[in-house]
């Protein structure tokens, strides 16, 4: 870690202190190995109409942020900075309630958390912070949500951004005074493509500068991220390597155990009969005799059992083969318990790679699209894992569920995910009457028909419903300007205008699938799945339509299986492999590839109008609706477990409220 600190003052005073203005920086480095446990910590502020009482007030407030910052060691940096501002707030609603609030308004103050490569930081006042990575300059302190300051109960530091740095990043610092000097004199971008930062460059780079910084009051404060903290190696996550499997190393003690068991069994042994030699007494006087020959003993030779040394042998035998299978039993479980912790080491190298990329979110597009594919691997290489967490070891599905949280949290954000726990019940259908299957709101009313049953069910804004008595089974419904029509297959319509009923028919075509029904400005436009055709009939008068025209060119592409069109002027079709592409004057001019976490499935409808500046896309089969702007962006996307039956949906006409039908209930999303 490389960090500058560059005080600027008037040429007045040489004490670092113009007129009623404090300003200095404060860094902080961890001097034990405790306190490595949260990292390093930087502030810089600066106070403007000081009064006398008040010269070191940034010094006060800087060393009790430092204190309580160091002082528990055992919690993420993250929450021990979240409670030193705590502490801070506290101290100067105190000071406050003591009378002292000259410097309410005047305070401009920043502190910057940095551990390993994890970022937090929170600011209040003129102060600006940069993250310069690869010659970019990037705005980042523009995700904080600055709060009003508000005397009772005073709470001025506020919100935390955290976010994950890449080697060599720069973060710059600048009070107001500072940051407009830097600007106009283009110092940012210099600073940026000097990367990596060393002392002699960047004075340099200011003394040509010197005329203009000799008149500016501020603090720049920089902080380069050079190779001095690395994140552990895979080696230190990883638990020693198992030895590798030898069956001379199972077999060979095996068997040794096995001879020298065959050995204590003793073998028979032949005893050789011991012939007991006679002593020859030989008297004196008589002639010599010869005794009979001792009696040789019966020898007792013990048979041999050779079943039972067989049956040791195979006893021997299972034991081993048991041995053997429990062995490679625990070897191969150890190397699946080290793929999986192989597994999640590159998993966890994904999510840091994109939270670091996340602090360009908003900035850079391609930034938030790389995070986004790097978190939807590392689901999809997760999720699998997490099926089976509870075989493994403890610590190893307690991994695993951290970082599914980690990924699922992100990739919600990412892909502005909302879970709707409790969505608003707006009308429920009785079971026994009216069953409805689609719907289409128009002028404050929503309208319910059933393709399989007559009639239709007028159900209000205000959740009034009643049936409208008419024997027609209707396939498909659009608005008009003043009314909405209901088309009956092959060639029949019916327009409802304030309580009406009008009717009319169409000019059919020959060998022409009417699957697909929609309107802009009065036209009807009916769409033939098979042929991938459009035909517009263009509205004449009083209810009335002229002879159809096909609107697509003659030798464009078809849309030809599209699983659903709406009209604003242009036609989208909402393709089969979930694409949506625009046709614009007969022919094609985008295809919009849905990238979106999770990915899509099966998405039956699209809907859209010339007022509605987004695309609504239904998904049952993910009990959700996904919002898109018009240039294929995600805007918002619902999921909840009641969606459990959609079956179709309606948008009102300033495109706030979407109607949802799920079975025979009725619920409303806002999206303001």
């Amino acid at each position: 870690m490389q960090v500058f600190e560059f005080h600027f003052n008037p040429p007045s005073t040489g004490s670092g202190q113009a007129k009623d203005l404090v300003f200095d920086s404060f860094c902080y480095e961890p001097e034990n190995i405790y306190e490595k446990r949260v990292g390093s910590l930087y502030m810089l502020g600066l106070l403007k109409n000081v009064l006398p009482q008040n010269v070191r007030f940034l010094e006060r407030l800087a060393k009790i942020i430092k204190e309580k910052y160091y002082s528990s060691t055992l919690i993420k940096p993250e929450k021990s900075l979240k409670n030193s501002l705590k502490e801070a707030n506290e101290f100067l609603e105190n000071i406050s309630r003591r009378g002292d609030v000259s410097w309410l308004g005047n305070l401009s103050f920043g502190a910057i958390a940095i551990k390993n490569f994890e970022l937090n930081f929170t600011k209040v006042g003129d102060l600006k912070f940069f993250l310069i990575r690869k010659g970019q300059v990037v705005d980042i302190d523009q995700r904080l949500k600055l709060e009003e300051i508000e005397p009772y109960p005073l709470k001025i530091f506020g919100n935390i951004v955290s976010g994950k740095l890449a080697e060599n990043d720069v973060i710059l610092a600048l009070t107001k005074e500072a940051l407009d000097t830097f600007r106009s004199q283009n110092l940012i971008q210099e600073i940026a493509k000097t990367a990596p930062l060393d002392e002699k460059k960047i004075k340099e780079m200011l003394n040509r500068k010197h005329d203009v910084l000799s008149k500016i009051s501020g603090v720049c404060l920089l902080i380069s991220l050079v190779d001095e903290y690395h994140p552990p190696a895979a080696k230190e996550v990883i638990s020693s390597k198992p030895k590798e499997f030898s069956l001379k190393e199972i077999f060979i003690p095996a068997l040794n155990c096995l001879l020298r068991l065959k050995s204590k069994i003793k073998k028979p042994e032949l005893k050789k009969p011991q012939i007991k030699k006679p002593k020859i007494k030989i008297p004196k006087l008589s002639l010599p005799s010869f005794p009979s020959l001792p009696r040789i003993p019966r020898l007792h030779i013990p048979r041999a059992k050779p079943q039972l040394e067989k049956k040791l042998v195979l006893v021997f035998a299972l034991l081993i083969c048991l041995a053997l299978g429990s062995l490679i039993a625990q070897s191969e479980e150890r190397q699946r318990i080290e793929k999986y912790r192989e597994t999640l080491i590159e998993i966890k190298e994904k999510i840091d790679k994109a939270e670091s990329l996340l602090i360009l979110k908003g900035i850079k597009t391609e930034a938030a699209r790389e995070a986004n594919a790097l978190l939807k691997d590392g689901w999809n290489e997760i999720a699998p894992l997490s099926k089976i967490s509870s075989t493994l070891p403890q610590d190893l599905s307690n991994e695993i569920s951290a970082l599914k949280k980690i990924v699922t949290e992100n990739l919600y954000q990412l892909n502005q995910l909302v879970i709707v726990e409790e969505p608003e019940l707006f009308f429920e259908f009785n079971q026994r009457g009216f069953v409805p299957q689609k719907m289409v709101a128009s002028h404050n009313a929503l309208y319910f028909f059933n393709t399989f049953a007559e009639n239709l069910f007028l159900l209000t804004k205000d959740g009034a419903g009643q049936v409208i008595q008419i024997n027609k089974k209707f396939n498909g419904a659009a608005t008009l300007s003043d009314s909405v029509v209901f088309f009956e297959k092959p060639d029949q319509l019916t327009v409802l205008k304030d309580g009406q009923l009008n009717f009319s028919s169409l000019q059919l075509l020959t060998d022409f699938n009417y699957d697909y029904f929609s309107s802009y400005k009065s036209n009807l436009y009916i769409f033939d799945r098979k042929r991938g055709e459009i035909i517009k009939y263009p509205y004449w008068e009083e209810f009335q339509w002229s002879s159809p025209q096909f609107w697509l060119a003659p030798k464009t592409k078809k849309a030809i299986n599209a699983k659903s069109m709406a009209v604003d002027g242009s036609i989208w079709f909402l393709n089969s492999d979930n694409s949506v592409t625009k046709y614009s004057g007969g022919w094609p001019k985008d295809t919009l590839t849905i990238e979106l976490f999770p990915s899509p499935k099966n998405f039956s409808k699209i809907v859209t109008a010339a007022t509605l500046p987004y695309l609504y896309l239904l998904e049952p089969d993910q009990s959700r609706i996904v919002i898109l702007d018009k240039s294929g962006r995600i805007f918002k996307q619902f999921q909840s477990k009641s969606f459990d039956n959609l079956l179709d949906f309606a948008v009102s006409e300033d495109g706030n409220t979407i109607y949802l039908l799920c079975g025979l209930k009725v619920f409303t999303l806002t999206l303001l």
